[in-house]
C-alpha cells in the first residue's frame, strides 16, 4: 500500500470483506430459515437477555420501522416475543422464547467455531495485529458516515 490511492485498496478490501460476511446469509444462516438481518437482531436480543426495541435499533444501526419488520418476523416465528417495559410504558421490550435462545445458542457456536477456524488460519504473529487494524478501521467509520446527505441511509450503502 503506501501510495496515493490506499483508500481506494482499502474501499476494495472492504467490499470484499463485507460480500464474505454477506455470504453467510445464504451458508451459514439459511439452514435456520432466518435472514442474515433477523440473526443480527436475535444475536444481540440474546446476548442481552432483554431489549427494547430503540435498544436493539442503536445497536444495529436501523431505524425503527425497519427493525419492527424484523422483530415482527421473529415473533411470528416463535422466536420472539414483545412486552410493554412496566417502568415506561411507551417502550416495548424484546426477549427470545425457548426457542429463539436455542437457535441464539446453536449460532454463536456455530459462528465461535467458523472464526476460530479463521483466527487459526492466520499466522500466531499476525493476530493482534487484525484485531487491532479492524478496531482502528471500525473506529475511523464510526467517525466518518459514509453519506453525508440528509435523507439516505449510510448502513445500507456497502458498494
Amino acid at each position: 500500500m503506501n501510495t496515493l490511492n490506499d483508500w481506494s485498496e482499502l474501499r476494495e478490501l472492504l467490499r470484499k470483506l463485507v460480500r464474505k460476511l454477506g455470504g453467510l446469509d445464504k451458508t451459514q444462516f439459511s439452514c435456520c430459515g432466518i435472514t442474515l438481518a433477523q440473526c443480527h437482531a436475535l444475536v444481540e436480543i440474546g446476548r442481552a437477555g432483554t431489549l427494547s426495541l430503540n435498544d436493539l435499533s442503536e445497536k444495529l444501526g436501523l431505524d425503527n420501522t425497519t427493525l419492527s419488520r424484523t422483530v415482527n418476523n421473529l415473533v411470528q416465528e416463535e422466536l420472539a416475543t414483545r412486552s410493554l417495559n412496566q417502568k415506561d410504558r411507551r417502550y416495548v421490550n424484546i426477549t427470545l422464547t425457548s426457542k429463539g435462545y436455542d437457535l441464539f445458542k446453536n449460532i454463536e457456536t456455530n459462528m465461535d467455531q467458523y472464526y476460530q477456524r479463521i483466527m487459526e488460519s492466520i499466522p500466531f504473529d499476525k493476530r493482534n495485529q487484525i484485531i487491532e487494524s479492524l478496531n482502528i478501521i471500525l473506529q475511523s467509520m464510526e467517525q466518518n458516515p459514509c453519506c453525508l446527505n440528509k435523507g439516505v441511509n449510510h448502513n445500507e450503502i456497502q458498494c
